[in-house]
């Protein structure tokens, strides 16, 4: 990645569905959330439908992936599929958000993403990240997400080879066809026709292959999905379910009725839990955000006044060594 232009003025961002579902209602986007995927399995997919777009998010090795020009790349596809080049490191993971957003039509995607979809769409890959990364509104959205820096430095620090770099490419299926939109590959890579019934089918052994470049040492992946907002997905079964229940009404079927609202009473009880999850994202989010050193400084402050500070270390470190010795006795145990 160090081809591509610095941090800029764009924060890092953490890798978590909750802050990946409010930047995209901060966008004004309507109906969509993100939720991170466990299993590539079907019925795990199945319960996620409908799914929009997948991000999956590894780590970058230097001549492994990405390269600046994929074999398989398209570069007249312009017309038909957005793709912007990633011109500044920090922006990949919001810039993999907007890939799928982008390339999705039937979204509502509000007057801000809507008026610079347009814009940008004649552009070529570079000029259209370039014009993402200078984008007020996206970038402040973006940065809106930045944890709280407790010790502010004049000087920024280059990555470097020994640092971990972590990167996102989406998976979209685009008129007919699946593509791999990796900004940092030369165009969009068209892996094949698909249909929005079968193209999960065909993009899961695409991840995998991409996993099993690895070693068994490196687990740090991450895969998310653009979805349907379970709400609207699950107010619309609840929908359906009143109509049946209405006919079960008119033909007197007492059994058909009970089971129908007890179905629905599940679908209820479903969007609570969405509700809750929302407001933890919210909580958590917040939390993100703030700036525990002053509270974890006046804490450590008030034990030393206290006299109680000392004896708290001296007990967290005979602590320490009691795991220490349980976790040695149990590897003795195991070799037995």
């Amino acid at each position: 990645m160090s081809d591509m232009s610095d941090t800029g003025d764009w924060c890092l961002i953490e890798s978590d569905p909750g802050v990946f579902t409010e930047l995209i209602r901060k966008f004004n986007v309507e109906g969509v959330q993100v939720e991170e995927v466990w299993s590539l399995d079907d019925q795990t997919l199945e319960d996620l439908k409908p799914i929009h777009g997948l991000i999956f998010l590894f780590k970058w090795q230097a001549g492994t992936d990405s390269s600046q020009h994929h074999p398989d790349a398209d570069l007249n596809i312009n017309e038909q599929v957005y793709f912007a080049k990633q011109v500044i490191n920090n922006a990949c993971a919001t810039q993999a958000i907007l890939s799928i957003l982008f390339n999705c039509p039937m979204l509502k995607l509000g007057e801000d993403l809507d008026s610079f979809r347009d814009f940008t769409k004649e552009f070529d890959p570079y000029n259209k990240g370039l014009t993402i990364t200078n984008s007020e509104i996206i970038r402040s959205v973006h940065n809106s997400f930045a944890r709280s820096d407790p010790f502010v430095s004049d000087s920024k620090v280059a990555a470097t080879e020994k640092d971990d770099l972590f990167h996102f490419i989406s998976y979209v299926p685009i008129n007919g066809a699946l593509f791999e939109l990796d900004g940092l590959s030369t165009g969009p890579v068209n892996l094949g026709p698909c249909t929005e019934n079968n193209w999960l089918d065909k993009v899961r052994p695409v991840i995998q292959e991409r996993m099993a470049r690895y070693t068994s040492a490196e687990i740090r992946f991450n895969l998310m999905a653009l979805i349907k907002n379970r709400e609207v997905v699950y107010g619309e079964r609840i929908s359906a379910l009143d109509v049946r229940i209405q006919e079960a009404n008119v033909n007197n079927n007492e059994q058909e009725i009970r089971r129908l609202v007890n179905e629905k009473e599940l679908w209820l009880q479903k969007i609570e839990l969405e509700k809750e999850k929302f407001r933890r994202y919210e909580r958590e989010n917040s939390l993100r955000k703030h700036n525990f050193i002053p509270l974890i400084y006046n804490l450590i402050r008030i034990l030393a006044e206290r006299g109680e500070l000392q004896p708290q270390l001296e007990h967290a470190k005979k602590q320490v060594q009691i795991r220490k010795e349980q976790s040695e006795k149990k590897k003795g145990e195991g070799s037995k």
